[in-house]
């Protein structure tokens, strides 16, 4: 069971070389929400064939940003036809989560409303789809050495290029994580 000390909500999940998932192979995946329920988290750095102008024409939006290169991540295995926001902070949205002073996390549309028209937030990411455990279930994973976790930084998650950031997330360890065999154990 999570507790306040032991929540890894505003953590960067770095998926273990020997992951088997293909969900979550060479991932990192910032948690947004973990409490006794469970836990929230979207995947930063898998970019989809996808960019932002292609959401914003399927949703209608009159587009004038800058944003439409932006690509769009593919956030986790569940829901993906839904989309998630991970932005800066400094703007007010309908349904939005605090995940640190830096990072919000936006499930409403109105942040998508804001990003077309170039008053959206200053940083930002979107993703469809998120990743879920059930209650005890990420615990036992980190029990059973499936991630390493490191505290969320706005840099790796808005600034990193995305194919340097599972290693830049496992080096603020002091971590080349490419040398690790995949087998895991326990001492």
């Amino acid at each position: 069971m999570a507790t306040e000390l032991s929540s890894l909500a505003n953590q960067l999940l770095i998926a273990m070389p020997g992951m088997e998932d293909p969900n979550f192979s060479s991932t990192v995946t910032l948690i947004c929400e973990h409490n006794d329920d469970g836990a929230l988290g979207i995947v930063i750095n898998r970019p989809l064939q996808l960019q932002l102008g292609d959401v914003f024409k399927q949703l209608a939006l009159s587009e004038t940003s800058t944003t439409a290169d932006d690509p769009v991540l593919h956030g986790g295995p569940l829901g993906t036809d839904r989309g998630f926001v991970l932005h800066g902070p400094g703007s007010a949205f309908e349904s939005s989560l605090e995940v640190s002073g830096d990072i919000h996390l936006t499930f409403s549309r109105d942040v998508l409303d804001a990003m077309a028209t170039g008053d959206g937030p200053g940083q930002s990411l979107v993703a469809l789809g998120y990743a879920s455990w059930g209650a005890g279930q990420l615990d036992d994973e980190m029990m059973a050495n499936s991630w390493l976790s490191v505290p969320a930084s706005a840099e790796i998650v808005f600034d990193m290029p995305f194919d340097q950031r599972w290693t830049a997330a496992a080096k603020t360890l002091g971590i080349d994580i490419t040398q690790i065999a995949p087998g895991a154990g326990h001492a």
